[in-house]
């Protein structure tokens, strides 16, 4: 699993994405974060923006998201919000 992050973008209701990325980019309270491989744990208060999911297949995946939480620990990154829904 080195060198990439299983990714699950979850909204209240239902699973909005799920899979392997190269990297993550979300905004937080702090300020926008990306997430690539190895990245320290980190929990944190998501806010209201875009979710962009570098997949591992080339493709990019940008969700619409409410405010929520996003986890990072062992290359797996968690994204919870409310609602979300892909952009595209």
């Amino acid at each position: 699993m080195a060198g990439q992050l299983r990714v699950e973008l979850v909204a209240a209701d239902r699973v909005v994405w799920s899979g392997d990325a190269k990297s993550v980019t979300v905004r937080t309270v702090e300020g926008e974060i990306g997430v690539l491989p190895n990245h320290a744990p980190l929990l944190s208060v998501m806010v209201a923006g875009v979710v962009t999911i570098h997949a591992l297949d080339g493709q990019t995946v940008a969700a619409n998201v409410d405010e929520g939480f996003v986890s990072v620990a062992n290359n797996r990154v968690s994204v919870l919000a409310e609602h979300a829904g892909l952009a595209s």
